[in-house]
This record gives C-alpha cells, structure tokens and sequence, in this order.
C-alpha cells in the first residue's frame, strides 16, 4: 500500500517529538533518526498499542510471522515500530518478536492446534491464528513440522472463493475493538482479513479502507457481491444487493443482518448515514 500518510496522523508515520526512522529523515523534524531493525511476530498475536501502557486502548493486532520493524527497544519491555504488513505504528511487547526470517506457508484454517507430536491424540502445546506465516518443515503422515510442535497438514491448504467467501467464514466471530483474529476481531479487521484470504492488501483502518481502496460509488448506487459499505468509524461487507455482513457492537459479533435495517438502526442510534461506497477488484482467492 501506498498511502497519503499525511491523511491518517501517527498511525502509519513512524515519527515521534524524540524520534523518527531514519527514511523521514527529509520530511520530519525529530532531533533522533534510527534505521530501525527488522523482526518478525514470533507470538501467535501480539496487542498493539498507540501508548507505551500495555493497559491502553488495544489499537490492532499482530498476527504470527508478520515483519516488524523496531525503532526502540524499551527497558519497560515494549518495542516502539511499524508493521510490515499494513504500516501500522505501536508498541508491542519485546518478548513477542524474534529475528526476521522468511516463512513460506500460511496458516488457512480460522485457528490451528499445535501439537506436541505429529498424531491427533498428543497434547496440544499452543495455537496458531487464520493467516499466520509460518517455518513449515517436513511432513509427518497427516501433519506438518512448524517450531515448537506440528500441525494439521490441511490448515495449510489453499483456501478457495473470493473475499466474501472469506468473510462468512468468519461469521459468528466476537466482536473486539482492535482484534485481528477468529478470537475476536473488528469492522476494519474482517475485511482486511477477508480480503487477505483471497490474495488481496487492505489497509487496517475504516477511514483508510474508505479511503484507499477500490473505486467510489455514490452512496445510493445499487449494491453488488463484494462492496464495502462505509459510515463514520465502520464499514460492511456486501454479500448480495440487499445483504450485510459487519463485525459490530449491536451484534458484538461477526453477522448478516439486511442492509436497509443495518443502515436504518445505525442512523437511529445517532451514528449517521451511509458516508461512501467502494467496489473493489474481483479476484478469487489463490
């Protein structure tokens, strides 16, 4: 993505009163530059915040074996830098980073069990969210290899439909402000990784995905299979003309509900009408 960083303030601009990278050299003032440190998401997730409080407000989250670039390493055990995936800027627990490496494979089922052995009947060490990248290693009957155990051989399998297929995957999902996984996700979030699954970037933010992607649509303009459907701070997906699918507080939860009610209750409760529409590009997913 390359997007009008100016438009979206400290969420993709690496840039801080004490410090900045060392690429903005030339459009920041910081009296710091740093060429910051490539690292990848070694957690399964990692909580972003816009704070260094690891109790602030969950921004977004870092799926496993996304790059990571840090800019500082904290003595209070957060690392202050930018994601390599959507640009977004935070900090992020140390501990939940490692040396960046290139992983080759891709976690396609909504959340994969690691085992402690290669059979289905050994303990389960850990787990692994819906589109991490992963050291995929050798395979053992029905599993795969991966660090620190094995894991089912088909949730590494390609996924197949376009991206609303992706997204009603996800239906049913609890909503959470800042989440970016099957445990728990948000508006913004369910379409990038709806979008993700089928091959496609999206930027992490509603404003930014209303902002950037596909082409504008006037508001009332008769609605097909994969719109997106904006309003101040949310945006759905449109599974048909008359459908919508949205991870959302009413629900507090991934749903479909139809569209003429979703924008008649959100306009009920204060938070306005339809704001823009977007049709995006028609791709299936690899």
């Amino acid at each position: 993505m390359s997007p009008d960083l100016s438009r979206f303030d400290t969420r993709l601009v690496p840039a801080r009163a004490d410090l900045a990278a060392a690429h903005l050299r030339d459009e920041v003032d910081a009296p710091r530059f740093v060429k910051g440190a490539p690292m990848r998401v070694t957690a399964p997730l990692a909580d972003l915040t816009l704070v260094p409080d690891p109790a602030a407000m969950l921004a977004t989250q870092l799926i496993s074996g996304e790059p990571f670039t840090v800019y500082e390493t904290r003595p209070d055990g957060l690392s202050w830098g930018q994601s390599g995936r959507d640009g977004y800027v935070g900090y992020v627990a140390s501990d939940a980073l490692g040396p960046a490496r290139e992983n080759g494979a891709r976690i396609t089922a909504l959340r994969s069990h690691v085992y402690r052995a290669p059979t289905l009947k050994a303990r389960v060490t850990g787990a692994l969210p819906f589109l991490a990248d992963i050291e995929a290693g050798a395979r053992h009957g029905g599993f795969v290899a991966v660090p620190g155990g094995f894991v089912p051989a088909p949730h590494l399998d390609p996924v197949a439909g376009d991206m609303v297929d992706q997204a009603l995957r996800l239906l049913g999902v609890p909503y959470l402000w800042g989440g970016r996984s099957a445990e728990g996700l948000d508006c913004s979030a369910l379409v990038q990784l709806a979008m993700a699954a089928a091959g496609l970037e999206a930027p992490r933010d509603s404003d930014m995905q209303e902002a950037l992607l596909g082409r504008a649509l006037p508001v009332d303009a008769p609605g097909e299979r994969g719109d997106l459907v904006f309003w101040k701070g949310h945006v759905g997906i449109l599974v048909d003309a008359e459908t919508l699918l949205h991870a959302n507080a009413t629900h507090m939860a991934v749903a479909c509900e139809p569209l003429d009610g979703a924008i008649a209750r959100i306009a009920a409760a204060g938070d306005g009408g339809v704001t823009g529409r977007r049709r995006l590009p028609a791709r299936a997913a690899a």
